[in-house]
């Protein structure tokens, strides 16, 4: 179980491993630095993972106490229940209040959200929903600095879009209006048919809790929604390719043409090969059918031998056979 951190306004940060040295604040507590914040909070989830009690709740994780400490990053994420949600709530959570109004009607729009998106695609997961179509939820129903809970985060888009509701560029390409003041307007139809733009939401990051019983999960929304040191994740990917590169590149290397230089192996094309029913040569699916300058595979195609015009079903696949000499 994870919550986003209340003091981050970017998932990307240049210089954060500057900022690992400076003072932060965290439930109410300054610490001298992030390594001092985590070195007490690992303490105290130390401590909880001795109750007997707390490892009797339902869902908790089968492993030892140091695995679950070294994947943890309390009070963040824990690898576990997370004993610190309620503290969390105290600190930036706001008591219900009876006289103080709250009405929102019902989110009736449809939403439609592509998912080739790079946030979307850096970890794949079933039912997962772009960050951007759950934005337009949190944005109707809540103000800067609400809590939000998802109980089934799956990756955490939940946490994404409660953080990006702070975010200017990407609240505007929602088709939003964000005036200066922070105000987020969307456009509407009056009585008289007038298109005009009505006021319904506040530019600024929400706060997420986020839970899933899957511990892969929770691991990736934490992953997902942590501020990344750009710089030191570039240095740290290319030192891993290079390591991939040197153990297995030799698997991705092929001769040329010419029997002698090698070459990398960008791709590989599998391709369906037929025979024409009118010369009874062998055409090759990708060579024949597919246009090359559109991408798209033609319905109807003619056979680089003989000119005859084809289509998949007037040919039969091409067969090889080869007998077991045992």
């Amino acid at each position: 179980m994870k919550n986003n951190p209340s003091n981050q306004g970017s998932l990307f940060n240049i210089n954060s491993s500057a900022k690992m040295e400076e003072p932060v604040e965290c439930l109410g507590i300054t610490f001298d630095n992030d390594h001092k914040r985590r070195e007490y909070f690992l303490d105290k989830l130390r401590e909880k993972l001795k109750d007997p009690e707390f490892r009797k709740i339902e869902g908790f994780p089968i492993g030892s106490d140091e695995d679950i400490l070294n994947l943890s990053d309390p009070p963040y994420y824990t690898a576990c229940p997370n004993p610190f949600i309620s503290d969390f709530i105290k600190q930036y959570g706001t008591p219900y209040d009876p006289n103080k109004p709250y009405s929102r009607e019902p989110f009736a729009a449809d939403v439609s959200e592509g998912k080739n998106e790079p946030i979307y695609n850096a970890h794949s997961y079933h039912t997962k929903v772009p960050h951007k179509a759950i934005m337009r939820y949190i944005l109707h129903y809540t103000e800067p600095g609400d809590v939000v809970f998802d109980g089934f985060c799956g990756t955490g888009m939940t946490g994404v879009a409660a953080q990006m509701c702070g975010d200017r560029t990407v609240v505007e390409s929602l088709g939003y209006r964000v005036d200066k003041n922070g105000t987020i307007s969307q456009q509407e139809t009056d009585e008289n048919g007038k298109t005009i733009w009505k006021p319904f939401s506040k530019l600024g990051l929400r706060r997420a809790v986020l839970n899933d019983l899957s511990p892969a999960a929770t691991f990736i929304a934490y992953n997902y929604n942590t501020p990344v040191d750009v710089q030191a994740f570039e240095r740290e990917a290319k030192r891993i390719l290079e390591e991939v590169e040197i153990e297995c590149g030799w698997m991705y290397e092929t001769l040329h043409t010419d029997g002698r230089s090698k070459g990398k192996i960008k791709y590989t094309v599998w391709s369906d090969v037929f025979v024409c029913p009118e010369c009874t040569r062998e055409v090759i699916f990708w060579n024949a059918a597919v246009d090359k300058k559109t991408g798209k595979v033609r319905d109807e195609f003619p056979c680089l031998h003989c000119g005859t015009m084809l289509t998949k079903r007037r040919m039969d696949r091409a067969w090889v056979s080869k007998y077991d000499s045992a």
